[in-house]
């Protein structure tokens, strides 16, 4: 972890908890450079005397407050930790709230609290206090020449503190033109909220990352490759803006929508009370069929039986003419 941002103490009350600032987000932006276009060398920014037109180093820059045109008050660092040494070194803790009543457009940049020497106890403390009454802390903070609005918030083993926005700073939304229902019909509503939920997973932030920096990366050495590392590529017009879904062919976009994500999961439900319907109908069709069995076989048996006798019947007038025919044959053998 880099060195801290800020140093100091969280307050409430009596309590005074000895923390460390630390940076908790990175910026993946393109480091993209200026150039000039006529030759494609770098482009630099020099901090000079206004007055004398001459550069000047870091180490002869002071910071100072315009109070009137042209008039300057010289601030230094320690004149600004002295205006108020407590807001510059504390978290000052105003109030616990519900998280869910703090708008999102309210929240700014995370930062991570780390507990400072000796504060191991009362940071814990805290953080399972805030854990335990489902609360975040809102507080103040100075941060370089600003003064902040914060939300400090238990988060795993840590408490992250947020900066906020002020009210004033949040603009009011009452100028755009937003929509109320608009006429959306029941089905409608239910086709989304099954997309809704067809889509719907746990949370895995390593999933997402940035696409669209890959591609420009690919595209960089596309033309690094091919040798046109110098050729500008022109306009070729405005990207058209994407239109709205028809309103008629929502619920047939909703349904296809549903399609390409594979079945729904009313669909398997639907498929699972299937599967125990056919389970529980299996042993009737299988008596069923042990029943229908028995009867063909006790059917074919007495078809068989009904056709022997009969057989049986048919064959005594050919038992007689055999008797006769042999009786004949002895009679002339004995005339002969």
């Amino acid at each position: 972890m880099a060195r801290a941002l800020w140093k100091g103490a969280i307050s409430f009350g009596l309590v005074h908890i000895p923390v460390e600032l630390h940076k908790a987000v990175e910026s993946h932006d393109l480091d993209l450079t200026m150039l000039d276009k006529r030759d494609f060398s770098p482009i630099g920014f020099k901090r000079y005397n206004k007055g004398t037109g001459k550069e000047v180093t870091w180490d002869h820059i002071v910071k100072g407050y315009e109070y009137s045109d042209g008039e300057y008050v010289v601030l230094s660092d320690e004149d600004l930790r002295l205006a108020n040494p407590k807001a510059t070194q504390t978290i000052d803790i105003m109030a616990f709230v519900d998280a869910d009543s703090v708008p999102l457009t309210f929240y700014e940049t995370p930062y991570y609290l780390s507990p400072g020497r000796g504060g191991d106890k009362v940071y814990a403390l805290l953080r399972e206090t805030l854990s335990k009454a489902g609360r975040i802390a809102i507080a103040t903070v100075v941060i370089r020449t600003r003064q902040h609005l914060c939300a400090l918030v238990s988060v795993g083993d840590g408490i992250i503190m947020n900066t906020l926005r002020y009210a004033t700073e949040i603009r009011n939304p009452e100028d755009l033109k937003l929509p109320g229902d608009s006429g959306i019909t029941d089905k409608e509503l239910k086709m989304a909220l099954s997309l809704v939920e067809e889509m719907s997973e746990k949370w895995n932030p390593k999933e997402y990352h940035d696409t669209y920096r890959e591609d420009v990366l690919k595209l960089v050495e596309k033309k690094v490759k091919a040798g046109q590392t110098h050729t500008l590529t022109e306009p070729t017009g405005e990207a058209p803006v994407p239109k709205a879904s028809n309103v008629v062919d929502l619920v047939a976009l909703l349904k296809q929508s549903l399609g390409s994500k594979g079945r729904t999961k009313a669909d398997a439900a639907g498929e699972e009370d299937d599967e125990e319907e056919a389970a529980t109908r299996a042993p009737r069709a299988r008596r069923s069929t042990s029943t229908g069995a028995s009867k063909a076989r006790s059917t074919s048996s007495s078809r068989s039986t009904a056709s022997a006798k009969p057989a049986a019947k048919r064959a005594s007038p050919a038992k007689s003419t055999a008797k006769s025919t042999a009786k004949s044959t002895s009679t002339r053998r004995k005339a002969a």
